[in-house]
């Protein structure tokens, strides 16, 4: 009905209008989207068949946007990292090839946190990121440039990275869908800073999208071959699924106790599947949940079964030059001199600590086996958990470093190899948004898209900022 050049045109010039306020896209490549949206209208007029198009290219001409920390040919590749300000990309990270081989027109690059390892996408390159249902509000992190152009609809793919929670709690605080694959499915490659050692099994590549049929098509793209691992094709029967529910980690004290809204929310969502799938959702309580954030921070600074050290934090901020010393660095910061962030420091100061108490770190590292071994025996074959996706809707910018420890409902899962996907459940009394983390065994993430579908028609998805 519509021609691509024409698509692609309303995007550019949505994100011409919007992005001064968000400052979601850090680089553009307009002029080479729209020659692109050409070739497809030229393509599309010669007329190979219907049929054929689809099947080879099954994004045609669809805007999508990139974060920041993958290679996109063209483009800056700096993790918002100020010693990589002149790095440019010149090939694409193997995800991002996968879906411009689809068809997929790129419309630029978006935000995210210095070295993606914080909740607020801030960086001393491209400054700070704005909630586009709040200004005054966060965009959460890593991926929140791709969370807030997402929600602006200035795009309608999103590529983004998690490795405690980086695409889902950006999805969450902007009220659209993220998906973090079972481990190991989606390539990782073409993305700074990239995983190593331990770390490999804990991030994972995945599609942001506004709207849930989205996700699963972008993941078979993403996935590759790699996709026959999962379950994609498989019918879901939403009544023989059996439902989980637990409100909160059981009370850490590391962590914000759950808002009431978020909680209002998710008992919503319960009652709802009682009701209309005549289901019982069956309330659950693992008391090791309430370590979670100590588990993920002990198995991310673990050894992996070759005996090799995971990669120190205060080396990448020296990107292949001298490691940075995070104590001197905030003696700079404090006066103004430091080209890194407050939480970049703080992780590089935090980091050094993990590793003073071994013997307890190694039973942390056992507690997060054995909750994976209690999770996967819990979910099994046909099992779906609600779990919170953050104990708060949107904070204020900088408020997280008050509360650095609150990615852990999300963080988690990353170390537990579990695919999740963060579902929006509509907005609260002030206007933000609400959300729930759908949580499925490995490989079972056919589940927890249908599921995701499922709620977006009950309780509406995404909702365009200012409609309210």
């Amino acid at each position: 009905q519509v021609t691509c050049i024409e698509v692609v045109e309303a995007y550019v010039e949505r994100i011409k209008e919007v992005n001064p306020l968000i400052n979601a896209v850090v680089k553009d490549r307009f002029e080479e989207a729209l020659q692109e949206a050409r070739q497809v209208d030229k393509l599309l007029s010669e007329g190979p068949g219907d049929d054929y198009l689809e099947e080879k290219f099954p994004l045609l001409g669809v805007p999508i946007t990139v974060k920041e920390a993958f290679s996109l040919y063209g483009m800056p590749n700096t993790s918002g990292l100020v010693n990589r300000r002149n790095v440019i990309a010149t090939s694409d990270a193997t995800v991002v090839s996968r879906l411009k081989q689809a068809g997929a027109i790129p419309l630029g690059v978006t935000n995210c946190s210095e070295l993606c390892m914080w909740y607020e996408s801030s960086n001393r390159v491209y400054g700070r990121t704005n909630n586009p249902y709040d200004l005054q509000r966060i965009v959460g992190g890593s991926s929140g440039g791709e969370g807030s152009v997402l929600a602006a609809a200035c795009s309608v793919i999103g590529v983004g990275s998690d490795i405690g929670g980086s695409i889902r709690m950006p999805a969450f605080f902007n009220g659209v869908f993220g998906h973090k694959p079972t481990t190991g499915v989606v390539p990782n490659d073409g993305q700074f800073p990239n995983a190593h050692g331990v770390r490999t099994s804990y991030l994972c590549t995945g599609p942001m999208c506004r709207y849930a049929e989205d996700l699963e098509p972008v993941l078979r793209i993403m996935a590759g071959s790699g996709v026959s691992k999962l379950k994609l094709n498989e019918k879901v029967s939403l009544e023989k699924i059996k439902f989980h529910c637990m409100d909160h980690d059981g009370g850490s004290v590391f962590v914000s106790p759950v808002d009431k809204e978020i909680l209002q929310a998710q008992k919503k969502v319960v009652e709802h599947l009682e009701s209309d799938l005549g289901v019982r959702v069956q309330r659950v309580a693992f008391h090791k949940m309430k370590y979670s954030f100590q588990i993920w921070s002990a198995m991310m600074s673990s050894k992996d079964s070759e005996g090799q050290e995971a990669q120190r934090f205060t080396d990448l901020l020296g990107d292949h030059g001298k490691p940075v010393w995070p104590l001197w660095e905030l003696m700079k910061w404090l006066v103004g001199m430091s080209s890194h962030t407050l939480p970049a420091i703080a992780l590089g100061l935090t980091e050094k600590l993990v590793n003073l108490n071994l013997t307890g770190k190694a039973k942390l590292v056992s507690m997060g086996k054995s909750l994976q071994e209690e999770m996967e025996a819990l979910l099994g074959p046909d099992g779906v958990l609600l779990y919170p996706s953050h104990p708060t809707i949107a904070p204020k910018h900088h408020s997280p470093i008050c509360m650095p420890f609150n990615f852990a409902y999300t963080a988690i899962f990353n170390v537990l190899g579990l695919p999740v996907t963060q579902c929006p459940l509509g907005l609260g009394s002030e206007g933000l948004p609400l959300g729930i983390q759908l949580v499925a065994a490995a490989y079972n993430d056919h589940l927890t898209l249908a599921v995701a579908q499922y709620l977006e028609k009950a309780f509406g998805g995404w909702v365009l900022p200012g409609k309210v």
